[in-house]
């Protein structure tokens, strides 16, 4: 085995966190739909997409490090929101959570001097970088257009560098 035991489990407790953020992005995502806002539902689906891959790739290198994949139980996503800020607000909660989470993984790594995994973690470390970043911005569009200004938070996605590079 390529990986100790303490950081095979505390992987297979990140790949439950990566399942939740998936979940809590795909409701987020439906809320926006609902809301007869596609760009952000759109914007929203695209991240628990992200979310989901981040979690396959964790259960890969476990499988290639010779530990056992054991996904834990996710707790049900936050469905309902009182204003489109509420929603972003909570994604850019989760991600500084996750981005702890990634900083604890990295910290047991260097702990335990296993440079297979710190490699591996650097992806994820920078990933942390950019969907802090994304979602600090996509925070600020809101706050800046308030809930009578969705719309042109929606042209903004719709315009958005990120945008023009999914299709």
């Amino acid at each position: 085995m390529l990986s100790d035991p303490q950081l095979i489990d505390s992987i297979n407790s990140q790949i439950g966190n990566e399942f939740k953020a998936s979940m809590q992005y795909l409701a987020i995502g439906a809320y926006f739909e609902k809301e007869t806002l596609p760009e952000l539902a759109k914007f929203f689906y695209e991240q628990a997409d992200e979310e989901r891959t981040h979690a396959l790739k964790f259960m890969q290198f476990i499988l290639d490090a010779g530990g056992e994949v054991k996904i834990p139980s996710i707790p049900s996503p936050t469905h309902h929101f009182q204003f489109a800020e509420d929603a972003v607000k909570l994604s850019l909660e989760s991600e500084w959570i996750v981005t702890n989470q990634i900083n604890d993984l990295v910290g047991l790594a260097t702990k335990n001097n296993n440079y297979i995994t710190m490699q591996f973690l650097q992806w994820f470390v920078k990933e942390q970088l950019e969907e802090v970043s994304s979602m600090e911005d996509l925070l600020k569009i809101i706050q800046r257009a308030g809930e009578g200004g969705l719309l042109h938070v929606e042209e903004y996605l719709a315009r958005s560098p990120r945008s023009e590079q999914q299709a």
